[in-house]
């Protein structure tokens, strides 16, 4: 992942310009946070006409967390939180804040902004951004993109979901799958030089088919076209992520960690198997946190880093998809 470098100049936190020449970015930090409420898949079974086996073949999840009082925009924070505590950086050094989420209740202030006054960070720029399943890579490739544009030099990506409040808790076909949680990186700026830590993204989408997961109207439901789903994304994802493998330079064998979106275990296993990444862990949170959407690939690298489960410096292949039809990956270095 090399890079001439851009040189750029940008206003540090006391106003003063500085130029600088920036060759790209890399994740400095991770960190996530879960409700405490774990459901499982016998009180799924208490709800709806379902049982644990019938679950786990189907979609390999045993337990979700789910939110009672925690908002979006709490979780976000206390992964950030998390985050920037083990990054080496204040809230001062923050210069941007970007939460990918598509189930804020609230359109105004967005989320960003509500994690960027928890956290004491004083006038960041803040987004959010919504691509449903795919989010955090869209979310990452933008703030590497402004680091390398020189807007901005360290940043905190977010990926949360309260996917609970769009729960139909009595539709067994969707409400089995769905669980709430946050995952956050902090991005830093990688001077010239020195090798970049997020690769170039691969990021689309399947617009003809939007209608294959949907959050529509208001006070909505999650509805999804399941099988649709799952012939896409055991079909067409897989030269989709090796494309972002070969983007960054790298080969299949060379890639330690395969973090998918953690959308249905046998999705996961079967891209994996058709990467033949021979050397990889296979991040496979979806059977204790089920589907996160937007934050479900945060939650499981931030975990493997927490576990030691993949050495520092070791190239991670991101790769997200979901509603929209929407996908993106990349290759990162794991912190």
């Amino acid at each position: 992942m090399t890079d001439p470098g851009t040189p750029s100049e940008r206003v540090d936190q006391k106003g003063t310009a500085v130029t600088q020449t920036v060759a790209g970015s890399r994740i400095l930090s991770m960190g996530h946070y879960q409700p405490a409420r774990v459901l499982t898949n016998d009180d799924l079974a208490q709800m709806v006409d379902t049982n644990d086996q019938w679950i786990r073949d189907r979609v390999g999840i045993a337990t979700r967390r789910i939110a009672d009082n925690e908002t979006v925009a709490d979780m976000a924070a206390a992964a950030a939180e998390k985050a920037l505590a083990g990054s080496g950086l204040n809230a001062d050094d923050i210069d941007l804040v970007v939460v990918a989420t598509c189930s804020s209740v609230d359109r105004s202030p967005n989320v960003a902004c509500r994690v960027a006054a928890k956290l004491g960070i004083g006038a960041p720029a803040a987004y959010d951004i919504n691509t449903a399943c795919s989010g955090f890579s869209y979310a990452l490739a933008t703030a590497d993109h402004a680091i390398r544009a020189g807007s901005a030099r360290n940043v905190i990506v977010i990926g949360a979901e309260k996917l609970s409040d769009f729960t139909d808790w009595t539709d067994r076909s969707t409400c089995i799958l769905f669980g709430d949680a946050a995952g956050a990186a902090v991005v830093t700026a990688v001077a010239e030089g020195e090798e970049p830590g997020i690769g170039p993204v691969l990021w689309g989408s399947v617009p003809e088919r939007s209608d294959a997961v949907r959050i529509e109207g208001w006070r909505p439901y999650i509805q999804q076209e399941g099988q649709q789903v799952f012939r896409w994304a055991t079909t067409a994802l897989a030269p989709l992520a090796l494309d972002a493998v070969k983007r960054s330079g790298y080969e299949p064998g060379d890639i330690k960690a395969l973090v998918c979106h953690q959308a249905n275990l046998r999705i996961i296993e079967g891209i994996a198997k058709r990467l033949n990444l021979p050397d990889a862990v296979v991040a496979k949170d979806i059977v204790e946190s089920g589907n996160t959407s937007a934050a479900s690939m945060p939650l499981a690298l931030s975990k493997l880093v927490e576990r030691g489960e993949v050495p520092s410096g070791a190239p991670v292949l991101l790769f997200g998809f979901g509603g929209g039809l929407t996908y993106a990956g990349q290759v990162v270095r794991c912190p």
